[in-house]
């Protein structure tokens, strides 16, 4: 009877530690997200105790209307600034992975953009390229006045720069995951390779870029929900003006700002879908490497 009475406290003790967990997640977690996708069908402003039903315009007017469909559009600078970080995260990486004079402290300057919080990164680029600023300044100091530009009020320019911003923060990521792989690479095929006749350049054709070529697919495939996802950099320093509106700017702006909380709603299921089938892949491709 005392080993029941013990086995039900037990019981007892995990469903209560299991329970309240649980009951946090399913209310704010879970909950949200179903009526999020019910307040997707309606033109509810958020406060209103009724709902109209409006079915899939929401959903028709982000991918028909230019206002709300421009912002892709400067996704597509992210999507490509990307590439650049990636390139410059691999190139370091390749660089640092051999013996190198002082490759720790550069591993760590290299890195250190990423621990920075992103309020921080927004102030410290406002003050980079603001007129007459840290930017405009370095080149006039080379002699290459006649490149300063306004680069956060010409809208030709201003994603150019954001995302420029956002290559800096981001970089120590990529970079820290690609030396993390060359460096799992056994030093016995670089000893072979040497033997061989093999220079650096050699080694990163033959060696390092195929040995990591899963790494570099899941990092591209991440790059695009990273992209579309862009907030704190744009809106801390334009605030989503001068035609540098984000996609998740543009749905905070529409539901807090404007009152459409439907139309919101729909634009953050659609961000959901695409962070969603990018994980599917991601996780079809570690598949295929296990």
């Amino acid at each position: 009877m005392w080993n029941l009475s013990y086995r039900n406290q037990r019981i007892l003790i995990i469903a209560c530690f299991t329970v309240i967990p649980l009951a946090l997640l399913i209310t704010f977690a879970y909950l949200p997200v179903v009526n999020m996708f019910r307040y997707s069908f309606t033109d509810w402003n958020g406060y209103s105790k009724t709902l109209k039903y409006v079915g899939f315009d929401n959903y028709k007017s982000i991918f028909t209307d230019p206002k709300y469909f421009s912002v892709f559009k400067v996704s597509l600078y992210y999507f490509f600034a990307t590439f650049v970080q990636m390139g410059l995260a691999l190139y370091f990486a390749t660089i640092l992975s051999f013996n190198v004079r002082g490759k720790n402290f550069f591993k760590g300057v290299l890195f250190f953009p990423y621990l920075l919080n992103g309020v921080a990164i927004g102030f410290i680029f406002l003050f980079f390229f603001k007129p007459g600023g840290t930017l405009d300044t370095v080149l006039s100091l080379i002699g290459l006045d006649f490149l300063t530009q306004k680069w956060l009020l010409n809208p030709n320019i201003i994603n150019v720069s954001l995302a420029g911003a956002s290559v800096w923060r981001y970089m120590g990521f990529n970079f820290i995951v690609f030396l993390g792989a060359i460096s799992s690479i056994s030093k016995d095929i670089y000893e072979a390779s040497d033997i061989d006749g093999a220079n650096r350049w050699h080694q990163f054709r033959h060696i390092i870029l195929p040995s990591i070529k899963r790494i570099v697919q899941l990092n591209i495939i991440l790059s695009i929900s990273g992209a579309i996802s862009a907030f704190d950099i744009p809106y801390i320093m334009t605030g989503g003006s001068n035609g540098s509106n984000t996609f998740v700017i543009q749905t905070v702006d529409v539901a807090f700002k404007y009152g459409k909380v439907g139309l919101a709603s729909a634009m953050a299921v659609v961000l959901l879908f695409i962070v969603v089938v990018v994980t599917l892949i991601q996780q079809l491709f570690v598949k295929e490497e296990k």
